[in-house]
């Protein structure tokens, strides 16, 4: 690996170990690991302590990096960009953006986080979207998962995208999701979706409620709820 540190975060994925390895083998050094820390904000901060350089790879725990993706090719980040997103495939619906990806990130921008929803949202400075694809964003590893994507990402696109993306495209993205049929467990995707657009226009009332959203304990109840305990590890 060149001049930067990596992190892989997990957190309950089944397949986190295997592209852990995966990564670790594609990037050609040691990457880090974080798992199982409560609180999406507070993971993302303590990532920022366990590297050693300023800037530094970030893979989600359901991120499997492309085997030919060129590490020595990749640029540092310029003054004033906080992060780079590479784009993922996603494998039920057949989109690829930015949801899932790759990101290359400052420390010193985490450790200067505000608030948003979308947490990685509220770094200072600006975000920059790479045209590039780096691998899939494999969330669809059992229904709970598959539903918790389409649940969180709707349900924030349905608010307003806190990266200024535009109205029509976020629509778009929305419908995708609700029409998720390929790939594993693609139907847990979609109804997540469905359901994340009425708890976006449930929460317009209170918007505080927003928070649920990255408080995994409340997202595996209400999955729970609406979909029964048989279905959440499949």
């Amino acid at each position: 690996m060149t001049g930067f540190d990596a992190v892989f975060l997990s957190y309950d994925e089944p397949m986190a170990n295997s592209l852990h390895s995966r990564l670790q083998r594609t990037l050609g050094g040691t990457v880090k690991r974080l798992h199982g820390v409560h609180g999406m904000r507070r993971a993302y901060r303590l990532c920022a302590e366990v590297v050693e350089r300023e800037q530094f790879f970030l893979a989600d725990g359901d991120f499997a990096i492309d085997t030919d993706f060129d590490v020595a090719t990749v640029e540092p980040l310029d003054e004033g960009v906080s992060m780079r997103v590479w784009r993922a495939v996603n494998p039920v619906n057949g989109l690829t953006y930015g949801y899932g990806g790759l990101k290359l990130i400052r420390r010193s921008a985490l450790r200067e986080m505000g608030d948003a929803v979308d947490v990685l949202a509220a770094l200072p400075g600006r975000i920059e979207f790479a045209q590039h694809t780096a691998g899939i964003t494999r969330f669809n590893q059992s229904p709970f998962h598959a539903w918790k994507a389409g649940f969180r990402e709707c349900a924030m696109l349905s608010r307003g995208s806190e990266y200024g993306m535009a109205d029509d495209d976020a629509h778009q993205r929305v419908d995708a999701w609700m029409l998720s049929r390929s790939g594993e467990f693609a139907a847990y995707a979609a109804a997540g979706a469905t359901e994340g657009v009425a708890f976006a226009r449930q929460a317009a009332r209170d918007p505080q409620q927003f928070d649920h959203l990255n408080d995994p304990t409340w997202l595996r109840e209400r999955f729970t709820a609406a979909h029964g305990d048989q279905a959440v590890s499949g």
